[in-house]
């Protein structure tokens, strides 16, 4: 049987670093014809990268990938940028959809912040007649809610009744954990509730257990964005009162950039440790399990919302793909994974304490307890989120 013609709809894509980059070039190795309208690439430092715009590589291949980019106005460094961004993708998207000659057989939508980029896909689809999936990463209403501090129903039962609006016009959607599943239906008629189900993220291939690297002391590594969700002003906290208990050979190796690094920067002033800080800066996705490999634990945190009680972060299976104990500073699904793999230490969101405490009863592990969490790790990564398995399943949806 001859494969589909998957249009995915996101804002984003290569060379901005997402994992449905993996996947439409996994779809292309299967066989299926795949087109990309996304914008121009602009995440996360907010400004469009070098060799893009107006006027530049709006149209090309990558990886058999045919990728279009519709204009949008990049995030910049502001609030405002960041609200101008969110509108401009579905506004451009919608002078698209009137005059595209792309003819798909379903439409595929990676939906991070904003959902209002899935007003694209949805009016596609309707357009054409032609199913309509929906892989939900952040769930709106609460995550402008936990962002913009606002609750006002003037505010948010707008954006409800869109949220609605997109799931209803949608033929399956998955989220990235149960309990987004559960959050989901609630935004979907009843008599439709089996529409949603769970499909976790995995990690891509590269993500493997490398040979460790000598290094110095106890080393804790950090990697992906550094924005407001991951709470990471915590991690500053629990090393000054690291220091305090006389242990003085852990250390903390930070690998990413984003829009919070400067005030995260400041709370490692303010604390005074910053000889127990090191900054690697952003790097390839590629390249990530090379730091790890220099590393004895991997960190997880997040802000004190209650969103990420029910959020399974990408970067969990990265870590557990590359057989790294698991230090958290997390709860709900997050904590529920780190406990069932038994492959490390989670503490409540917020206790500086506790994730204190945790970090040096890491540190007295023996080298086999180490090596015994790191593999639990890849086991539980192994049965729960293999990319080919999940693979399959989507597989079984798209034909």
């Amino acid at each position: 049987m001859e494969k589909k013609h998957i249009l995915i709809i996101c804002q984003y894509f290569y060379p901005e670093q997402f994992r449905i980059n993996d996947m439409a070039f996994e779809w292309v190795k299967r066989g299926y014809k795949v087109s990309v309208v996304t914008g121009l690439p602009n995440y996360p430092e907010g400004k469009i990268y070098d060799g893009y715009g107006l006027f530049k590589k709006r149209k090309e291949t990558i990886n058999g990938v045919e990728v279009y980019r519709i204009p949008l106005i990049p995030r910049g460094n502001g609030k405002l940028g960041l609200v101008m961004n969110y509108f401009s993708f579905p506004f451009f998207g919608f002078f698209w959809n009137l005059f595209t000659k792309i003819k798909a057989d379903e439409v595929f939508m990676f939906e991070t912040s904003p959902m209002n980029q899935c007003k694209v896909g949805v009016a596609y689809a309707k357009k054409h007649k032609v199913p309509c999936y929906l892989y939900v990463q952040d769930l709106w209403p609460e995550n402008v809610e936990m962002i913009t501090g606002i609750h006002s129903p003037i505010v948010i039962k707008p954006i409800e009744r869109m949220v609605r609006k997109i799931y209803k016009g949608c033929t399956h959607i998955w989220g990235t954990s149960p309990s987004f599943v559960t959050e989901i239906r609630k935004y979907v008629d009843e008599a439709e509730a089996d529409k949603v189900s769970f499909w976790p993220q995995y990690a891509e291939e590269f993500y493997e257990p490398l040979p460790k690297k000598e290094h110095k002391g106890f080393n804790v590594i950090f990697t992906g964005n550094i924005g407001q969700a991951q709470g990471l002003e915590i991690l500053p906290e629990a090393a000054k009162i690291i220091r305090s208990e006389g242990y003085k050979d852990i250390r903390f190796t930070i690998v990413g950039d984003g829009r919070a690094r400067h005030s995260f920067e400041n709370s490692i002033t303010d604390a005074g440790v910053w000889d127990l800080f090191e900054f690697a800066g952003r790097v390839q996705p590629t390249e990530v399990p090379g730091y790890l490999a220099g590393g004895d634990a991997a960190f997880i945190s997040f802000a004190d919302d209650e969103l990420f009680a029910k959020t399974i972060p990408a970067k969990l299976q990265s870590y557990m793909a590359c057989a790294m104990p698991i230090i958290a500073s997390a709860k709900g699904e997050t904590a529920r994974v780190i406990s069932e793999a038994d492959c490390g230490m989670c503490s409540d969101i917020g206790d500086a304490k506790a994730l204190a405490e945790n970090i040096i009863a890491m540190r007295k592990q023996s080298d086999a307890r180490l090596r015994e969490l790191g593999e639990n790790a890849y086991a539980y990564n192994k049965e729960h989120f293999a990319k080919r398995k999940l693979m399959d399943e989507m597989d079984n949806y798209l034909n």
